[in-house]
């Protein structure tokens, strides 16, 4: 019924939390899930806690190194969170983020939601490159839930979505194919280094600066010939700096700080898997 969703979990640390995060998915219809540096890594215990009915979804987890190429090919991303306020002030509920995600899939679309590690959530480095955040209000005197209690809130409201309109997947009529992850991080570097070489970022932190711009592009849902078009914008900014003789980045200010061109990493923040947190800490 989800078959184009997936669960992303990162850097989970029990094999226990990952097999009953996989019976979650095979209650719930998602057949996808994708792990990113577990911390530990054994098959036998995470299947114990599948039971046979997740035998299928553990054979096929499929486990990556970072988290930009695990992401790659989707082209929605959410991310679990406990933090509010600031910039991340649009945070979705699941059921508010169910009808989303369930809406996404009847478009053809690829959807990923990300929940972080155990104790200490995802980074700010990992917030920042999902589309959209969400979080799972609960008690305050009592916020720490399990992670895969986290994982089975989140796709029981997208299985009621889902539920009520059902899913066909291509039948929005959608003029062009929406941009994956990979080609949304694409654009938005090659946009990052375009301004910074015109001097409209600042070279000090140009990622910090270019929040706005991402955030913008992240609530488009940018398709394929809108990607083709800043691209193009950006190559004849280039063309016109070179007639300038305004001078190349260096390696340094052109490879960034930021995850989108390779490994994310970073200071944590509450997020899926800490205490006061949507996926809390493991109840071992």
């Amino acid at each position: 019924m989800l078959d184009n969703l997936a669960v992303v979990l990162v850097k989970p640390r029990f094999p226990e939390n990952i097999g009953m995060a996989v019976r979650a998915c095979v209650n719930m219809g998602v057949s996808e899930l994708v792990v990113v540096q577990p911390e530990r890594w054994d098959v036998d215990r995470i299947q114990s806690l599948a039971t046979i009915k997740g035998a299928e979804l553990v054979r096929s987890i499929r486990v990556e190194d970072d988290l930009a190429t695990a992401l790659a090919g989707y082209h929605h991303v959410y991310g679990t969170t406990a933090r509010t306020g600031g910039w991340r002030s649009e945070i979705l509920s699941p059921e508010k983020a169910a009808p989303l995600i369930t809406g996404q899939i009847a478009e053809g679309c690829k959807v990923a939601v990300l929940f972080g590690p155990e104790d200490k959530g995802l980074t700010n480095e990992e917030t920042e490159i999902c589309n959209q955040l969400l979080t799972i209000p609960v008690n305050p005197q009592a916020s720490s839930l399990n992670l895969a209690q986290a994982v089975l809130i989140v796709l029981y409201e997208c299985f009621k979505s889902g539920v009520r309109t059902p899913l066909v997947p291509g039948t929005s009529g959608a003029q062009s194919p929406l941009c994956t992850h990979a080609e949304q991080e694409t654009v938005i570097r090659t946009l990052r280094d375009t301004l910074m070489r015109i001097d409209f970022l600042r070279k000090d932190n140009p990622d910090y600066f270019m929040l706005p711009v991402r955030r913008f592009l992240q609530k488009m849902a940018l398709r394929r010939h809108e990607f083709a078009l800043l691209m193009g914008v950006c190559r004849q900014v280039r063309w016109l700096a070179d007639k300038a003789g305004v001078p190349e980045l260096s390696t340094e200010q052109g490879a960034g700080q930021h995850a989108s061109g390779s490994h994310v990493s970073g200071q944590h923040v509450s997020g899926a898997g800490s205490e006061g947190d949507d996926s809390g800490k493991p109840e071992k």
